[in-house]
């Protein structure tokens, strides 16, 4: 009856432990999952939010579980799994925000900005909505489920469970990522800011050449038709770049930890 009784406590201590580290892994994967591309989108319905983040949740706690020994208290190691969550997944949704800056770039320098224009939680340019939409669905159909339980498993060893990395660290990987993105938006938005000088350092010649002619209302549809052709040509380019940079971004965050 001792040995029995003694079997017991300890597979309720066995049990205890799954669910401490369940819970953190719960939180750390919850808190990337609420700003995860695709995801973690409003659009995507909260219970379907939450029952993708328990099935991450389910995957990556075999394979981190040894890692969530001895850890500090329950508040403090609630809030530095938060943390580095929410740190994934900022440097995720830095890459649909950079797709939305694009769009908003193209829309300023095109007359597409009411075309194709669909309701989404964030207001954004028509085309910015056309790009991020295939994006997601690129990424997707590329395998993300996978490349993020991926990420999740290796953040354990960029971000360890009950370390809170340094202010400074975190601060500079932010700027970096933010300039990486900037970088990004403004090398996809390239090709139509292009064709805008083009186009409007053509008109300004033909208005100097014949002062009489209405060059804005002959311009106009040479502008839409153009900015449609170019949509057409530069969009697979576009998302294999966008999918490109995702990609690295998932197989190396270069989070800086100490």
């Amino acid at each position: 009856m001792t040995d029995l009784f003694a079997q017991m406590l300890q597979a309720a201590g066995l049990t205890q432990g799954w669910l401490w580290a369940a819970a953190l892994v719960f939180l750390r994967v919850g808190a990337a999952m609420a700003l995860m591309p695709a995801f973690g989108d409003q659009v995507v319905p909260q219970r379907v939010r939450l029952v993708l983040a328990l099935a991450f949740t389910a995957i990556v706690l075999p394979a981190v579980a040894g890692q969530m020994q001895d850890l500090p208290s329950v508040p403090l190691a609630a809030g530095e799994e938060v943390l580095a969550g929410l740190t994934l997944g900022i440097g995720l949704r830095l890459f649909v925000l950079a797709l939305q800056t694009a769009g908003s770039i193209v829309a300023q320098t095109t007359s597409l900005s009411q075309l194709f224009a669909g309701a989404t939680p964030e207001p954004q340019p028509a085309i910015g909505n056309l790009l991020t939409m295939a994006s997601l669905a690129l990424a997707v159909q590329a395998g993300l489920h996978v490349r993020a339980a991926i990420l999740f498993v290796m953040s354990y060893q960029i971000l360890p469970a009950g370390r809170l990395p340094a202010a400074a660290d975190l601060a500079e990987w932010g700027l970096q990522r933010i300039v990486a993105a900037t970088v990004l938006a403004l090398g996809l938005a390239a090709p139509f800011v292009i064709g805008s000088v083009v186009y409007n350092v053509a008109l300004g010649v033909i208005n100097r050449a014949m002062p009489q002619m209405p060059v804005s209302m002959v311009g106009a549809p040479v502008l839409t038709l153009g900015a449609l052709v170019l949509m057409a040509l530069a969009s697979p380019l576009i998302l294999v770049i966008w999918l490109e940079a995702f990609t690295a971004f998932l197989a190396n965050p270069t989070v800086i930890a100490r």
